[in-house]
């Protein structure tokens, strides 16, 4: 599901849409570079986040959402080294709630860098995070 008016470019000739760099630059902000997750994961998640709004988000909705894949990607150490202990601790907290609740945007932006194959490792055996069929 891709929000309406996204746009990756075309050969150069068109810019990418404002949604697409607000998500890159929250993902650089968190640490994670933006060329590390593929554009439909991008996409996807910028579909999520649009997902029942009669508008776009807002712009304060990229940070949290670029946060949660860069600690899913990175895990926790490096997410750490280039966030903070807080940022590390709030993030992990939301995570851990979103695996709990199994359902809501968290969820879904957990459940997206799964099939995306973008969960460290780390964080795929220490939660148990997977996908169940059904």
């Amino acid at each position: 599901m891709v929000k309406r008016g996204s746009s990756i470019g075309f050969f150069g000739m068109f810019g990418r849409s404002q949604d697409l760099r607000r998500l890159d630059a929250a993902l650089r902000e968190a640490g994670l570079h933006p060329v590390q997750v593929s554009e439909g994961a991008k996409l996807a998640a910028i579909g999520l986040m649009a997902s029942g709004r009669a508008a776009d988000p807002p712009a304060t909705a990229y940070p949290p959402v670029g946060a949660l894949m860069a600690y899913c990607a990175l895990g926790e150490e490096a997410f750490a080294r280039e966030n903070g202990g807080e940022r590390l601790s709030e993030t992990r907290g939301r995570l851990e709630a979103a695996l709990e609740a199994g359902e809501g945007l968290d969820a879904e932006i957990v459940l997206l860098m799964l099939h995306a194959n973008l969960v460290h490792p780390e964080l795929v055996e220490r939660y148990d995070i997977r996908a169940e069929e059904g």
